[in-house]
């Protein structure tokens, strides 16, 4: 008995011992409780892929119509989503591309980053939450209309071994953008303009193809498709740049901002201008034209927070 009674206390001296040398170079208190750490699972990601996170809106539809967003496009609205983009990128330097449409956004991070040491569930669950509570900050730079409710956002993690895997994902999105937005612009034309009920503007567009729809539009509404806003036809591509405004000489370095561009990503063209993406990551430059005054806004505010930060 005495045995069994000194060897429990030497038992609990030993542990509490060694709780008293852990502790310093532990982040979590030693107890008896944390066994259950060995439960978590390991999903560092798989090293030398494309990391893309694509963030989703949930019941957006819903949440359009509460707020009264135009049709078929709310020029606002998307730049409310570019804010939010713009954010994320500023947060994360490893993301070397953003592409928003509708009420969704992609984030590309460079193969080698070593962010929240390629954890995944971090990873997703910062840039999710980072996304969604910018999107709520910026809502009254953009918005005239209070917001009524909190949005709230989806996130999956997809991993891309090769460019060409990246490259074929990119202009999946894209491709997209312009099937949907086609559709869109014709049944909320027919429903709007020529009075149709949804169902009878479903069933005018039901078995037509994008040149059926690009015919309709010019022939009743005469509206060129080609000529409509960039962003609406093509989303927003968001890369890393050193800007120099207009006025500036173009010889000067200028400072590194998000830059929001409506360009076609799935030719060639685009991988040759901007060849930082894929190649050695040092941000191009990037003269801003006077005419483009959303994207002097946005500059405008990009480079007031740079100051800001820097003087605190």
């Amino acid at each position: 008995m005495h045995f069994r009674a000194l060897n429990r206390i030497f038992t609990k001296f030993s542990f509490t011992n060694k709780c008293a040398t852990a502790l310093p170079t532990r982040s979590m208190a030693c107890s008896r409780y944390e066994y259950v750490k060995s439960y978590e699972q390991d999903d560092k990601i798989l090293p030398n892929v494309w990391i893309v996170i694509r963030i989703d809106g949930k019941k957006f539809h819903k949440f359009a119509n509460a707020h009264k967003f135009e049709k078929p496009n709310d020029e606002n609205a998307l730049n409310v989503m570019n804010a939010a983009g713009i954010a994320v990128m500023e947060e994360f330097r490893d993301i070397v591309l953003g592409y928003g449409q509708s009420d969704e956004y992609s984030f590309v991070f460079r193969k080698d980053t070593s962010a929240f040491k390629r954890r995944a569930a971090k990873l997703l669950s910062y840039v999710t939450s980072m996304f969604t509570s910018s999107y709520v900050l910026s809502w009254s730079q953009w918005m005239q209309r209070p917001l009524s409710y909190a949005p709230c956002f989806d996130g999956r993690i997809v991993l891309y071994p090769s460019d060409e895997n990246l490259r074929d994902y990119l202009s999946w999105r894209q491709a997209d953008v312009h099937v949907n937005n086609l559709y869109n612009t014709a049944f909320w034309k027919l429903v709007l303009e020529s009075g149709l009920t949804n169902q009878q503007a479903e069933e005018r567009l039901r078995g037509t193809f994008s040149s059926d729809k690009n015919e309709l539009l010019f022939q009743e509404f005469g509206i060129n498709y080609n000529t409509l806003p960039a962003m609406y036809r093509k989303g927003t591509i968001l890369l890393r740049k050193r800007v120099v405004m207009g006025s500036q000489d173009e010889q000067e370095k200028g400072r590194q901002a998000i830059v929001p561009i409506h360009e076609d990503l799935i030719g060639n063209e685009f991988w040759k201008q901007h060849t930082e993406i894929l190649g050695k990551y040092v941000p191009g430059k990037y003269v801003v034209s006077s005419l483009n005054r959303h994207l002097e806004r946005q500059l405008a505010k990009q480079l007031e927070k740079q100051a800001t930060i820097a003087e605190i």
